[in-house]
């Protein structure tokens, strides 16, 4: 395991690369996260009333503290989470857009909006929309990306106008905390805090929050999603996912086997959409798997400068990956590269599996590791048929050189996200809506201004338009006229879609 819990209820947090103790941690328990979020609290309001620019400006000034800080974070990251640097840089420098995004447009994002009326009924009167930020967010986080998932959801929660509770990982609690550190070194106001634990933390997070973002297993996604729905708590979950990978026979193979080979195997297989089974059409499969093979074998594996992919983060993780691969050979699987742990730390050796069927673990539950199974299939539908033979559907990705043909495949997947010719694309295309499907979760992050309106409570506003009279014609008191033309104005309002059906019916029944 990467972290311990000693007896005066401290974390020790090791590298996963060696096991060497990289930091101790205090454990909070729910009086400390009570405590943490009153604080909060009292610093939220003003924060909120600071406006969508003020905000903006200290949001900017903590992605420079960030950038500025990227080579300690960098090493911080990989002592922590035992990933390669390449890997880690992405979570250090590319993340920040995350900030400079809602920074950019928090004001355009939480303006007041206009309103167009739908009927007569409501007409005379001007509708509006404004956005009022829930005073507490909970921002509970994995261990795969310590800072990319936090800043995702931390920075659009700031940028509405909440303050922001993150319990990160136990297993990698440091890094996430420093960058939470660089927030009080440039001065921002005190909205912004981390509490450290496991489960019983993260619950009282849970019951502390007045809107949870949660992000990790399908398993206690669910037990998050009821703890809120008992205390009618809005909550969005990212959870578990199993991605399908379909490679058709006009794919360009070069680039299909570089994109699933990243795909699957970069942060050593740990991420969410990362590429965990493949569907290659009879046509190319051998061409394709040798290819696949070829490059995979061709990886470097390590702590060191120039490796390709790094350590797992826990050892359970390399348990899990060890025992889909050998559940698939023993039920007549092939390993064509890799398939062993590692001498030492938490390692497993990029994989690939071939000759596998959706009766072995490793091409329905979810390994999130360094395995990459390869299925034979007939052709496009049965490829269609088996990416959606999943509890999970998070994203996919469609290889074709035939761009109408990948828009039809992507329509018919159960996912909430396809990537064409391409991996992870979608994870940083902060405009489009980042969510999961049946058991990968419920709402969804970013999305342009939903990402950031997801944070805020919605506040209808009617006013009149023309001066008002002392009552309205509606209103007491009532009287035999007054009913009878408040009920002629109501029939004319309403029959417009009675008189449509009608015109409907009379066109049918020609």
């Amino acid at each position: 395991m990467t972290t311990t819990t000693t007896s005066n209820s401290a974390l020790e947090v090791r590298n996963p690369s060696d096991g060497q103790l990289v930091g101790t941690v205090s454990v909070d328990d729910r009086d400390a996260v009570n405590r943490r979020a009153t604080q909060l609290r009292l610093a939220q309001r003003a924060w909120a009333e600071a406006g969508p620019r003020q905000r903006s400006k200290w949001l900017r000034l903590w992605r420079d503290w960030i950038l500025t800080h990227s080579d300690e974070l960098t090493d911080l990251l990989q002592a922590e989470t035992g990933k390669v640097r390449p890997d880690a840089l992405v979570e250090t420098t590319a993340s920040c857009e995350f900030i400079t995004y809602y920074a950019d447009h928090a004001e355009e994002f939480l303006a007041d909006e206009r309103v167009k009326t739908a009927g007569l009924l409501s007409l005379p009167k001007r509708l509006s929309k404004t956005y009022q930020p829930y005073p507490l967010v909970g921002l509970i986080t994995p261990w795969n990306f310590p800072i990319t998932l936090f800043l995702m959801d931390a920075a659009p929660a700031l940028a509405a106008g909440c303050a922001v509770l993150a319990k990160p990982s136990e297993e990698t609690p440091l890094t996430c905390a420093r960058v939470i550190d660089g927030w009080r070194e440039i001065g921002a106001p005190p909205v912004l805090a981390h509490v450290t634990g496991a489960g019983d933390t993260g619950a009282a997070v849970v019951d502390a929050a007045d809107f949870v973002q949660f992000t990790g297993s399908t398993a206690t996604g669910r037990q998050v999603a009821l703890r809120c729905a008992e205390q009618l708590k809005p909550v969005s979950l990212e959870l578990g996912g199993k991605d399908p990978a379909i490679v058709l026979e006009d794919a360009d193979l070069a680039r299909a086997v570089e994109g699933v080979a990243w795909g699957g195997l970069f942060n050593a297989g740990q991420v969410c959409i990362s590429v965990e089974r493949v569907y290659v059409v009879a046509a190319v499969y051998e061409e394709f798997v040798a290819r696949l093979t070829q490059r995979v074998q061709s990886l470097t594996q390590g702590a060191d400068a120039g490796n390709d992919v790094g350590a797992m983060v826990t050892a359970r993780q390399v348990d899990i990956a060890d025992r889909h691969v050998s559940e698939a050979v023993a039920a007549g699987a092939k390993v064509v590269a890799g398939g062993k742990r590692g001498a030492a730390g938490n390692y497993y050796t990029p994989t690939v599996l071939v000759d596998v069927d959706h009766t072995m673990s490793c091409m329905t539950e979810e390994t999130f590791g360094p395995t990459i199974p390869v299925m034979c299939v007939a052709d496009e539908e049965e490829a269609i048929r088996l990416a959606n033979d999943s509890t999970y559907g998070l994203s996919a990705t469609v290889w074709t050189r035939d761009r109408a043909r990948a828009r039809r495949v992507a329509r018919r997947l159960e996912v909430g996200a396809v990537n064409i010719n391409d991996v992870f694309s979608n994870l940083f295309a902060m405009t489009l809506p980042h969510s999961g499907w049946k058991a990968s979760g419920m709402g969804a992050r970013l999305g342009g201004a939903d990402g950031l309106h997801k944070y805020c409570r919605v506040r209808a506003v009617t006013e009149p338009r023309l001066p008002v009279r002392a009552r309205e014609l509606t209103w007491y008191p009532y009287s035999a006229w007054r009913t009878a033309i408040a009920a002629k104005m109501l029939r004319a309002a309403a029959g417009r879609g009675l008189s449509q059906r009608l015109g409907q019916n009379k066109e049918h029944r020609r």
